[in-house]
């Protein structure tokens, strides 16, 4: 279905790319704004004020997570003294197929869409670069030679339990949310389906929760019947080691990661030692903290193939996810003509980036929030606008 690129894949992956683009056009990373950390828009309200309605989704959990771990540039916080939260930052949501959409998919669709990185690519020297084993954090997994990368473990895991928003971990929201959502539809007899999306080191919690979702067997209805579990990975890290792999394989989980060939987030961590390096050298460096391996198909796209695109050595393009959005859009199989299938707007490349070429006269970084969030109150003075009491987080735990 890759080469050549089937249709219908092309606009499943689209879509939920767009789902993950999402998180970025509404989070709010401006250091000047008392909601800085959060999410612009309530929850009944986000596809709506971010003009995809006609994707037929409905976002039923906001989702949080802590503030206290060494990932820079994941986690804003306000200049004003008195904000929303002072631990808690959003980090994405969970959303339901509505009837229409879901009679479309012929399945009602349960999405999971992860938030990456707003800024520069930083937190890769950052990171903590070392594995232990996933079975560390309370994650259920038989074999503790299974290891993932800590500072995602951290941020899939940590909880404040003096925050109301992170009181408990991002981990905890998922399974609480995607087990009552299974019961619910259950219920109705219907086909179900969980697809998980991230951008970025968005794409790492995708795969990781995708991993947990299946490993505790949350996707097990009560009739015993296995909903599938999809992650669509764009430009993500590696995640685990060898047998993290292996389990993620076992277990059954599907994973498509998209990258740019030229993006360099995909080659980290494991710089040295990974899947592509002869596997005698992978079974003698197995025990190594640094040894990964990139779990699923990788479907590599090429942005010098792009017409539209100039021929840049900036990471920061060749990991945006608008570009990589565009690159689907006129992928036809490896050697094949890039022609684009959707008629996809090449406008939005330039949203966050500088990357189109500059006879199609689209500005850099063009999208900006009005007056910067400014708004006139009854006294003429220039004020940051009220936003609507944010969602308070349900407050059971999974079982």
């Amino acid at each position: 279905m890759l080469d050549p690129m089937d249709p219908l894949l092309r606009t499943e992956l689209i879509r939920y790319g767009e789902m993950a683009q999402a998180c970025y056009d509404a989070f709010d990373f401006d250091p000047y704004s008392i909601y800085c950390g959060s999410c612009k828009f309530t929850r009944t309200k986000f596809f709506e004020e971010l003009e995809m309605l006609q994707y037929g989704y409905d976002v039923t959990r906001y989702l949080y997570a802590t503030s206290n771990i060494n990932l820079p540039n994941f986690f804003k916080q306000s200049r004003w003294p008195k904000v929303w939260s002072k631990n808690a930052n959003w980090i994405g949501y969970v959303a339901v197929s509505n009837d229409e959409t879901s009679r479309k998919l012929g399945r009602r669709d349960i999405c999971i869409a992860w938030r990456g990185t707003v800024t520069r690519l930083e937190w890769i020297a950052d990171m903590m670069d070392f594995l232990r084993p996933i079975s560390s954090d309370k994650i259920p997994c038989p074999d503790p030679t299974v290891k993932v990368e800590s500072g995602f473990l951290d941020l899939y895991t940590d909880k404040d339990e003096s925050c109301r928003f992170c009181k408990f971990s991002a981990r905890e929201q998922i399974l609480t949310e995607v087990k009552r959502l299974i019961e619910m539809y259950s219920d109705e007899e219907e086909e179900l389906s969980i697809s998980i999306t991230g951008h970025s080191l968005g794409s790492a919690l995708a795969t990781l929760s995708g991993y947990d979702i299946v490993e505790t067997g949350i996707n097990v209805s009560r009739d015993s019947r296995g909903v599938p579990v999809c992650v669509y990975s764009f430009s993500g890290p590696r995640v685990g080691n060898v047998r993290f792999k292996q389990r993620v394989e076992g277990l059954g989980l599907k994973v498509l990661r998209v990258v740019n060939v030229h993006d360099v987030v995909p080659k980290s961590p494991g710089m040295f030692f990974n899947e592509n390096v002869p596997p005698v050298v992978m079974k003698l460096a197995e025990g190594l903290p640094w040894s990964y391996s990139h779990v699923g198909v990788e479907l590599a796209l090429d942005h010098n193939n792009s017409p539209f695109l100039k021929p840049t050595t900036d990471p920061v393009c060749a990991h945006n996810l608008e570009a990589h959005l565009h690159l689907l859009d006129g992928y036809h199989g490896k050697g094949q003509r890039f022609v684009l299938a959707s008629g996809r707007d090449i406008a939005l490349v330039n949203k966050a980036c500088d990357f189109l070429k500059d006879h199609h006269c689209i500005p850099p970084n063009w999208r900006q929030v009005e007056n910067k969030g400014m708004v006139r109150n009854r006294e003429g003075r220039w004020v940051q606008a009220e936003r609507p009491r944010l969602d308070d987080p349900h407050s059971s735990q999974p079982t």
